[in-house]
């Protein structure tokens, strides 16, 4: 790595050391973050598209007077993504929507009892906020990501923020690819003070129930901040700075490991990646590899900010790389190892796993047919990524008929008297009284 922190032997240092060998860059500015995100949210709950105006001048450098894409630059926007590009999203999309719709939850129903019939109905969220990140660069694939799932949970309305250029258009590729999901409600956003319109609602942005997609430490916290208000919005996950942990045996090909750890390192200052291996002449000639791929990115600068956070650990052996993997919860886990699948038992944490050497994580990000809208900051821990579930609420319906309510009643009647619950009881002992014959 350029200015590496020197390889970490883990089996040789305390806990409190390897507490802080794990720590993401984005915990150490928390506090920092959090001041900032508040104030930013209250402006824009407080005054609305004024602040809209003021804060986007302020961050992105653009005066905007109007935040909504119009349908002459949607129409411009198509004409200028290159052929190639079109293609490609389309076959991206193709392929996102059959991984996904497969993976739909579907209603049922059940007889529990005689008489009694419990279902599960599934409804798409009335009104959804998507956020696509364009910061220091544009992600049209997270669009695709985003759109096409909302689509198939059918959403009736899908809102879609996204910063503007310096120009104060939005990226072609990005309006595209909202087009593709059939999106045409797009604002040009970005940000924490785009969480805020989605969440609150202003004159222009209209308030959404649940906000989606991945951004910087200012943009999760923002997510974070708004859901936690009675007239905020329900947020998806925690899905910030990027992050990517490869385990890596003696046989990986140290080149594909540098690039795969490069490619999460380029998505932004605050990104980590983490490479374990068992082998310490991987680990080195990783190194080497890093050094010298990294010398021709046009986002080098970018990616040696996140190397500095990055760290390369030798582990005793490949089982301990998996306790440590787990105790991370990586957004995004590697096994560059020679039998990946044997060892996919021992994943308990982990966003997206990409298995083998011919598997790089950079698939997930744009068209192998899985989500890249994932967990981040150990998150993953507890949540999974982005699925058509997201965007949908569950509705149980129970129906009982009189003979139901013969067969069940008196079991709701005890277990509500134990509960000190008399109504309840007599909810049930009246209709029991009636249908008995």
């Amino acid at each position: 790595m350029n200015a590496p922190s020197a390889i970490v032997h883990w089996n040789g240092i305390d806990d409190a050391q390897r507490e802080r060998l794990l720590m993401r860059p984005a915990q150490e500015i928390s506090a920092e973050v959090q001041a900032g995100v508040g104030s930013i949210l209250e402006q824009v709950r407080e005054r609305g598209d004024a602040a809209l105006r003021e804060l986007t001048l302020r961050f992105d450098g653009v005066e905007q007077n109007r935040f909504a894409v119009t349908s002459e630059e949607f129409a411009a926007a198509e004409a200028a993504v290159p052929l190639e590009l079109r293609v490609a999203m389309i076959a991206a999309a193709q392929r996102i929507e059959a991984f996904h719709e497969d993976g739909m939850q579907r209603p049922y129903a059940v007889e529990t009892a005689p008489g009694v019939v419990c279902e599960r109905i599934v409804r798409g969220i009335g009104r959804v906020g998507l956020y696509v990140p364009a910061g220091s660069a544009p992600l049209p694939s997270t669009a695709l990501m985003l759109g096409v799932p909302a689509r198939l949970a059918g959403c009736a309305e899908v809102v879609l923020c996204t910063p503007p250029r310096k120009d104060g258009s939005a990226d072609p590729a990005v309006l595209a690819a909202a087009k593709l999901c059939g999106i045409d409600r797009v604002y040009k956003l970005g940000g924490a003070q785009a969480i805020a319109a989605m969440a609150f609602g202003t004159e222009s942005v209209p308030r959404c129930d649940k906000l989606f997609g991945p951004g910087n430490a200012y943009v999760t916290e923002a997510k974070r901040q708004a859901s936690t208000r009675a007239d905020g919005a329900a947020i998806d996950m925690p899905a910030g700075p990027s992050e990517v942990l490869v385990i890596a045996d003696a046989g990986a090909n140290p080149a594909f490991v540098a690039a795969d750890l490069l490619s999460q390192a380029e998505h932004g200052p605050d990104s980590q990646v983490l490479l374990i291996s068992d082998d310490a002449a991987l680990l080195a000639a990783t190194e080497r590899e890093i050094s010298l791929q990294l010398a021709q990115l046009s986002r080098r600068e970018i990616a040696e900010r996140a190397l500095a956070s990055s760290r390369l650990v030798q582990v005793d052996a490949l089982a301990d790389a998996f306790e440590i993997s787990n105790r991370y919860a990586p957004e995004h886990l590697i096994l560059a190892l020679r039998e990946p699948r044997a060892w996919l038992d021992r994943v308990q944490a982990a966003g997206s796993v990409f298995l083998g050497d011919w598997t790089p994580e950079a698939l997930g990000d744009y068209c192998s047919g899985t989500n890249h809208v994932l967990p981040t900051g150990g998150a993953a821990r507890a949540l999974g990524g982005l699925s058509v579930a997201s965007f949908q609420t569950a509705i149980s319906v129970q129906s009982a008929q009189p003979r139901g309510i013969v067969a069940i009643g008196p079991c709701a009647m005890v277990m509500a008297e134990a509960e000190g619950l008399g109504a309840h009881r007599n909810a049930v002992a009246l209709r029991l009284a009636e249908a008995r014959p």
